[in-house]
């Protein structure tokens, strides 16, 4: 049995599960970044953000969990 890969990523914007390679960890996505003082506002800043990038439903869940990841007809 062949040894099981993960597919590719998929590479259509409008999925909510394409990832653009501008969108690192280390990108700042708001500005002014979070102190303990700034929460509210940081956190509208974000979820705005987010839902501009369609990425908000990673955050509240509401995005469907793959199954398997590395079943050949799974299509993200």
């Amino acid at each position: 049995m062949p040894p099981r890969v993960a597919p590719p990523p998929p590479a259509d914007p409008s999925t909510p599960y394409f990832v653009h390679s501008s969108d690192g960890p280390s990108s700042v996505k708001v500005t002014p970044l979070l102190i303990g003082s700034n929460y509210h506002s940081w956190a509208r800043s974000m979820r705005r953000a987010l839902g501009a990038k369609l990425k908000f439903e990673f955050l509240d869940g509401s995005i469907p969990a793959p199954v398997d990841v590395f079943d050949p007809s799974y299509r993200a």
